[in-house]
């Protein structure tokens, strides 16, 4: 069943490499987990067993035997193994007890001990293009048998029950267990391409960019992000041409997601109107009261033109996609924009431009993950930037505000920045994955998300 599992698998992850995009590799960690419970939830093998007790079209009975009944299925041992290019082959180790009343009028009890296999190959729904397993060559094979009978009748009673009962019947009852189970596995995928809200600003698909692909070590995903606006336009993934691929370093069988940068980028240009405000508190943070007194401190003129101190509105505006960017350990967000002071004047009247600036700042990203939704926070980093692109309080020099405009962008922009990125970014929805353990490593162009079942 694994083996068909890790085929179809494989199939899905062999073609063309989505880059830029979204990696997977699922390792024998998660596997394990998803075949072991979808054989618990679907209680498939005590089914089968219990039919292996009926009589089935084409089965003699056995003489000396009445009153067949098939009980206590022992809890199955499951074990996989990657096929490399194909799937994952799947071994599944269980026994049960075979009881009836023998000819001389006791009760009769044979122990059965065998294992299923079977090869689970994962392909690609054709409707819904969905990754799907599917089981190929099944068998069963019979470990052991030991049975309560005298020896007297070993020979010839129980050799007959193992030739025309178990040997023939169990394939056809124990098989379709292995289908069972997938069905129950394949529910798992059901959400994978479904259209994920960023708040209402837009939706974030995780679409199958090619075939997985199956290797010795573990299944490898690759997706096609789509990042689409609410009027169904998509974001553009703009990368840099380099292809994506995981550390080196993570535990072998673990399971890791690999988010680039261009794809995080790309869903914060959803966020772009978002990040333009309007602000006007007089008290900001830890800054001085914001009145054209403070500004009159860097430019005589302010003071000249407002002796009477008036309050201060400042508009910053987002002109430029956000963009994201990774090395090692850090990641930063790049803002483009304009800042505009305003003086506020009374009884309706306009507010006054005081100056217009262009300003490019960054911000310090850190990465957490909260209720399955990728969440950051920020930190002004440092103003890269700061021009002048009018005024009318005359000619002056900008750089002289560089410390003030730090401050304020922390102070007063950075808090409102935070709230619009509390909405979260959608992750893939596959294999009830609880991404809330993950642990989170920036790499070159890309964040890690360790994936972790406890």
């Amino acid at each position: 069943m694994l083996r068909v599992l890790c085929l179809a698998l494989c199939s899905l992850l062999t073609s063309t490499r989505a880059d830029p995009g979204a990696l997977l590799r699922l390792g024998m960690d998660i596997m394990n987990r998803e075949v072991q419970s979808a054989m618990e939830e679907s209680h498939i093998l005590e089914k089968m067993a219990a039919e292996a007790g009926k009589k089935q079209p084409g089965m003699k009975p056995i003489k000396g035997i009445t009153n067949l009944k098939v009980k206590d299925v022992l809890q199955p041992v499951i074990t996989l193994n990657f096929v490399p290019e194909v799937g994952i082959f799947q071994c599944v180790s269980t026994g049960m007890t075979i009881t009836g009343k023998s000819f001389m009028g006791g009760n009769m009890e044979i122990i059965v001990v065998l294992n299923i296999t079977a090869t689970n190959r994962l392909l690609q729904d054709e409707e819904t293009s969905l990754p799907m397993f599917k089981s190929e060559g099944c068998e069963v094979t019979l470990v052991s048998v030991k049975t309560n009978l005298p020896s007297n009748m070993l020979p010839k009673v129980v050799n007959k029950f193992l030739d025309s009962t178990l040997n023939k019947v169990l394939p056809g009852l124990m098989c379709p267990a292995i289908d069972a189970v997938l069905v129950y596995v394949n529910r798992k995928w059901a959400n994978l391409n479904d259209a994920m809200p960023v708040g209402q600003l837009g939706t974030v698909k995780y679409v199958l960019s090619s075939t997985p692909a199956t290797t010795a070590s573990y299944i490898q995903v690759d997706f096609s992000p789509v990042v689409e606006d609410p009027n169904g336009q998509a974001i553009e993934l703009a990368g840099n041409g380099e292809a994506l691929d995981f550390p080196k370093d993570y535990v072998e069988g673990s399971s890791q997601l690999l988010l680039s940068s261009t794809l995080l980028s790309a869903e914060l240009t959803l966020l772009q109107k978002s990040l333009s405000v309007d602000v006007q508190d007089i008290k900001i943070g830890k800054l001085s009261p914001q009145t054209t007194k403070t500004l009159a401190r860097f430019f005589r003129k302010v003071a000249k033109a407002y002796p009477k101190p008036k309050p201060l509105m400042t508009q910053i505006r987002i002109n430029k996609p956000p963009k994201v960017t990774m090395e090692t350990d850090k990641s930063l967000l790049h803002l483009h924009g304009t800042l505009e002071m305003f003086a506020v004047r009374k009884r309706g009247k306009a507010p006054v431009s005081l100056f217009l600036l262009d300003v490019h700042f960054n911000l310090k990203i850190l990465y957490s993950v909260h209720e399955n939704r990728l969440q950051m926070a920020t930190s002004l980093d440092r103003l890269l930037s700061l021009s002048r692109e009018s005024s009318s309080i005359g000619d002056f020099n900008e750089k002289k505000l560089t410390d003030f405009i730090t401050d304020y962008l922390q102070e007063a922009y950075v808090p409102t920045v935070n709230d619009v990125l509390q909405v979260g970014l959608p992750l893939p929805d596959f294999l009830a994955m609880n991404y809330n353990l993950a642990e989170l490593d920036i790499i070159e162009n890309a964040l890690v998300l360790n994936l972790r079942l406890d």
